[in-house]
């Protein structure tokens, strides 16, 4: 106990004698308020920059040349991920010279533990040098529907270090690019649409397939978005209760669900008007008389 009331008197004292130096004082509380300014100085640089980038950009994106527009979004979210990097790093140089430590001093003592440095930070070179690859490759890019590592979504954003996916849950995946081993992009050309339609036994099928032959026609002239098709491929199961005609059509990326919807509900409606039936669940009740 008299050790640490020795200490606490020693700190005290220490304090005081400090306090007594009003230039001392002076420097550490101007030295504190340039840290301050240099950090908001920071923040309010990589806003403004990145709005002006984000300008950029979208006026890039209303230019009458064929620009693919994914390609723009990647190159948007890199050029802001760098410039952040770029801004902090002349922030950390200016705010330790305050501390007394020259920026020439440390790039030479770099040399010396620039190997413990490098161990500790090959994930972050990796990380790095896989998304120049993956941008320049034109792997993938922001607005792709993606399968990285066993998860699936839309490509929000792309950076120097990450890649975040976005997937139909709303759930955000955030994946260190060292880390992407294994890449398949669904978004990538013609996407194919497939549905079945089910007809009941006693139907006559060639009847059925000359009626989703006609509304494949009028469905593929009608929707910009089917660039092939649809094409009735014949009988493809032969259930139980049901005969099974496939349909398939090639469409723009990441229309695909929404013309299998489509083109369901327009077989459907055919079948109806050729008053064709489609098998449902039924249950035949005998009642047996004495």
């Amino acid at each position: 106990m008299e050790t640490i009331n020795k200490s606490l008197t020693t700190v005290f004292q220490e304090t005081m004698d400090f306090l007594k130096n009003p230039e001392q004082v002076s420097k550490i509380i101007g030295n504190a308020i340039k840290i301050i300014l240099i950090l908001i100085i920071a923040k309010l640089s990589i806003r403004i920059l990145g709005s002006i980038i984000n300008q950029f950009f979208e006026k890039q994106k209303k230019l009458k040349f064929n620009i693919d527009i994914t390609r723009i979004d990647t190159m948007k979210g890199l050029v802001k991920s760098t410039l952040t990097y770029v801004i902090y790093f002349i922030a950390f140089t200016a705010v330790i010279k305050f501390f007394g430590i020259e920026i020439m001093g440390l790039v030479a003592t770099a040399g010396i533990g620039g190997l413990a440095i490098g161990f500790g930070a090959q994930n972050l070179v990796r990380d790095i040098i896989t998304g120049f690859f993956i941008l320049f490759e034109e792997q993938f890019g922001v607005g792709h529907y993606v399968e990285v590592n066993g998860v699936s979504g839309i490509v929000e954003e792309m950076a120097l270090r990450v890649t975040k996916i976005r997937d139909f849950n709303g759930d955000l995946h955030i994946v260190p690019n060292g880390e992407i081993s294994k890449v398949t992009n669904k978004s990538s050309g013609k996407m194919r649409a497939l549905v079945e339609m089910s007809i009941a036994y006693e139907e006559d099928i060639d009847n059925a397939i000359a009626v989703l032959n006609k509304a494949s026609e009028k469905l593929g002239a009608e929707n910009e978005q089917i660039v092939e098709g649809p094409t009735v491929l014949g009988v493809s199961k032969l259930e139980n209760s049901y005969v099974a005609i496939s349909i398939v059509a090639k469409t723009l990326p990441m229309e695909q669900w929404a013309i299998e919807r489509l083109m369901r509900k327009t077989f459907k409606e055919a079948f109806d008007n050729a008053g064709i039936e489609i098998p449902y669940p039924r249950t035949v009740v005998i009642t047996k008389k004495d």
